[in-house]
């Protein structure tokens, strides 16, 4: 993960990460089936990292130049409420999201990978990138993934965001928690 001086400053005082969906949920393919539906891959290690988010009290928004129906879907499922779609020029909804939430730019990071995320990284407090976003989107980054779009790089920036604001050790010790045995008394007999 390459990481900039002013990243984990930057990092600890964030609320909402605004996702960018192709090229950084999925993989930026645009799969095309022989009727003309589409498919778009989504990363299930992502996903967790999303509601892993949404635990510890940050928010998630989705801001996308397509439309599709898969977008709504996946979001529906991760309990991301703020999403806008078929926002060639972002801003509009970047701001319509500020004003609906109140939130501060220095309080809401944004993970992007192309030219048409670089307005909103550059008013975001914690702009992040994919490690395979085009180079204008990387040298306007504090924080870029060793991951590629869809391929994990999601979940790596938020665990970042994670340690950042100290919540990681807790995270990862709520999963080392064995299941409990139930107690065998009274059973068999």
């Amino acid at each position: 993960m390459e990481i900039h001086s002013n990243a984990l400053k930057a990092a600890k005082k964030i609320k909402m990460v605004i996702l960018d969906v192709d090229g950084v949920l999925t993989d930026g393919g645009i799969y095309i089936g022989e009727t003309g539906e589409l498919y778009k891959p989504f990363n299930c290690r992502d996903g967790l990292g999303i509601t892993l988010a949404h635990k510890q009290g940050i928010k998630t928004a989705i801001i996308t130049g397509r439309c599709s129906k898969q977008v709504a879907f996946r979001a529906q499922e991760l309990n991301i409420s703020e999403v806008f779609q078929g926002n060639t020029d972002k801003r509009e909804a970047y701001n319509e999201l500020k004003q609906h939430t109140g939130l501060r730019d220095e309080e809401i990071a944004y993970i992007g990978d192309d030219l048409i995320d670089l307005p909103i990284m550059l008013q975001v407090g914690l702009p992040m990138a994919v490690a395979d976003a085009v180079p204008a989107v990387r040298m306007h980054s504090l924080v870029i993934s060793d991951y590629p779009g869809g391929k994990g790089a999601v979940r790596d920036l938020l665990e970042f965001i994670f340690k950042a604001k100290g919540n990681w050790e807790n995270i990862l010790a709520s999963f080392l928690v064995p299941v409990q045995q139930e107690e065998n008394a009274g059973l068999g007999q």
